[in-house]
């Protein structure tokens, strides 16, 4: 049976941007925080590079605003560089004060250890060894869980928003375990459910990246950004059993070379910055390698550091190696770029409000403008933690002139029934993950998007059937979401007539002289740019 709930603020997604909302909420406030899977599984907790923050006194803000803005390829919005940059410092403190563990130097002084990874001029990224993601989820996960106000509340996969009266009243949300659609009510509802690298056959996230906040809040009327720019990390791990695991950029950062089958180096040949280079380059040269000699994968080596270096910086990378047969200390790692980061996303302010009241959109489900048309490396768990402080203070500051949610219905079971084919949810899923790996991957053309365009909405015909008469799944909810968000970003794609960042089109190899976000409205299958 249906149940009803109701909060202060309900949070949908328990990763790093949604439990720093809920943390800096006040004690007074009730909070809901909706987990789709059991906790610490979505992609921060798998992070393992680390966050970009300037603590060195050889660092400065203004050096690490000029290499996110020369990264995002003139396509990030200054003031909100500036503004993320500016509140970095204080982020990490505020992570320490929960308690994460960040790794520290070896010498006597005893200070943070900070790593460099590709488009940084500096060391300024602050981690904990090669793990970070999960120091973090695993330090907030137990706060909110001691927070008398916070309630978790797992296997819940949020189904649609509620919006009344021009506002967001709540969400409907599938039990898992009852198989029930429960109803949850808040005077505010915050989106923090992470990207949708899920669309793409080859990802380095984990299964939950589905898209959905971004789909719910298109669905509920609010515009979207730049979704033709989804990140493709260059090294993720080649083997048949590996399944989405990421090798972490620092170990490029740390002296890894990137070689041919036969051994051979090739990013001089690409970039001057070489195996430091933006991911955006390092993909697209490892991509034209693969392609040009018909190889399965690249290699990165870092076998020239020592043992004991590489088991205190990599010790998660070289375990993980070694359970499948590779010794990285004696021999180079077989990887492939897989994507990886979402950086459009749904439209929000410096206070993460999206176009719709009372509705917030924070870390990689929101578009920002920090990223541009790519992500700098490790500047998305910064983002995550602005982000969800500054959402926080915007949310005490007018929650007392925010009336109570109205009553909303429950959600209605009576016309449809169990299906009796899920072979079509998982036909349909391998067939948008292939099409997408396929015709809207590293390397476009119009005929490839044209293609994808044609094949996404034939799906979500399919599935929009499918949804009026079966009852709601995980798998079906996600599938929906995924074939919504797919239709967006090769909308997107199609519109920027020009290479820029991850875009990439043989049709316009060039860049245009001025750089302009892409912008989709509900209502209108023309896209902006403005």
């Amino acid at each position: 049976m249906s149940k009803s709930y109701q909060h202060d603020v309900l949070i949908i997604g328990s990763g790093g941007a949604g439990l720093t909302l809920a943390l800096q909420l006040a004690p007074q406030l009730s909070v809901a925080v909706i987990c789709k899977g059991e906790l610490n599984q979505g992609s921060t907790y798998w992070a393992q590079g680390g966050i970009a923050a300037v603590l060195d006194k050889q660092d400065t803000v203004d050096a690490h605003i000029n290499d996110t803005l020369k990264a995002g390829a003139e396509l990030c919005h200054q003031d909100t560089v500036k503004f993320t940059v500016e509140h970095s410092r204080e982020s990490i403190e505020w992570l320490v004060k929960q308690g994460v563990q960040f790794s520290r130097n070896d010498s006597e002084d005893g200070d943070y250890h900070l790593t460099k990874e590709g488009g940084h001029s500096r060391r300024r990224i602050i981690h904990a060894a090669d793990a970070t993601g999960r120091a973090v989820s695993e330090t907030l996960t137990g706060r909110a869980l001691a927070a008398d106000n916070i309630e978790l509340f797992t296997r819940r996969v949020a189904v649609d928003l509620i919006i009344q009266d021009q506002r967001c009243q709540g969400a409907y949300v599938l039990n898992q375990q009852s198989d029930h659609v429960d109803l949850f009510q808040a005077r505010y509802v915050v989106l923090a459910t992470g990207g949708a690298s899920k669309a793409y056959l080859y990802t380095s996230n984990p299964d939950g990246a589905s898209g959905d906040g971004i789909a719910m809040a298109w669905r509920a009327g609010c515009r979207v950004a730049n979704l033709e720019f989804n990140q493709f990390h260059p090294t993720c791990l080649y083997h048949p059993k590996a399944k989405s695991f990421l090798v972490t950029e620092a170990i490029r950062g740390e002296g890894g070379v990137l070689l041919l089958p036969n051994g051979e180096r090739f990013m001089q040949r690409f970039d001057e910055r070489a195996e430091l280079a933006p991911r955006d380059i390092v993909a697209r040269a490892i991509d034209h390698e693969m392609k040009r000699l018909g190889s399965d994968c690249v290699y990165l080596d870092i076998s020239h550091k020592s043992p004991e270096f590489l088991l205190h910086h990599f010790p998660t990378v070289k375990a993980r190696c070694l359970e499948l047969g590779i010794d990285i200390t004696r021999e180079p790692i077989p990887v492939v770029p897989a994507a990886h980061y979402t950086c459009g996303g749904v439209m929000v302010d410096t206070e993460g409000r999206t176009d719709i009241a009372n509705l917030y959109a924070i870390g990689e489900t929101s578009f920002t403008g920090l990223h541009g048309a790519n992500r700098m490396a490790s500047n998305s768990l910064l983002e995550c933690l602005v982000y969800g402080s500054a959402a926080a203070k915007s949310i005490m500051a007018n929650i007392d002139t925010v009336a109570e949610p109205q009553p909303a219905p429950v959600w209605d079971e009576s016309r449809v029934t169990d299906s009796d084919e899920d072979v079509v949810i998982s036909h349909n899923w391998d067939e948008l993950r292939r099409f997408m790996w396929d015709y809207v991957g590293i390397v476009r053309t119009d005929k490839r998007l044209q293609r994808a365009l044609r094949r996404a909405g034939l799906l979500q015909q399919e599935i929009n059937e499918y949804y009026r008469h079966y009852k709601v799944s995980n798998d079906l909810l996600e599938l929906r979401n995924l074939a919504m968000v797919a239709e967006l970003i090769i909308r997107c794609a199609m519109q920027r007539k020009e290479s820029r960042g991850l875009h990439y089109t043989l049709d316009y190899p060039e860049l245009l002289p001025i750089a302009k976000d892409t912008i989709l409205t509900p209502g209108s299958a023309i896209t902006e740019q403005i």
